[in-house]
């Protein structure tokens, strides 16, 4: 699974300009399985996505789509873990 930590670099009017495509982009990968959970950090300077369990070359190329990325408006500090416990009532996607 991944960790996936966004930091806005571009202006907040270019961030607003972007987010209707941004969160379009995000309801597409949670529709495929590839983002578990996702939100604006607080206070709003980025946001966190956690992804699923794949190959990073797959991860790379799901985040390139993002228009954030496209535009250059975020920093990405991506971590990779291996989750073994979890709290009673959820259960961990499948990997795919």
């Amino acid at each position: 699974m991944y960790v996936i930590h966004l930091r806005y670099t571009g202006a907040l009017a270019e961030i607003d300009d972007a987010l209707d495509a941004h969160r379009l982009y995000l309801e597409q990968q949670f529709d495929a399985g590839a983002f578990i959970i996702a939100g604006p950090k607080i206070p709003c300077d980025g946001g966190i996505i956690l992804a699923a369990t794949m190959d990073r070359d797959r991860l790379d190329a799901i985040i390139a789509k993002d228009p954030f990325s496209q535009q250059r408006l975020v920093h990405y500090d991506i971590i990779e873990f291996n989750a073994t416990r979890l709290a009673p009532g959820l259960n961990l996607p499948q990997s795919s």
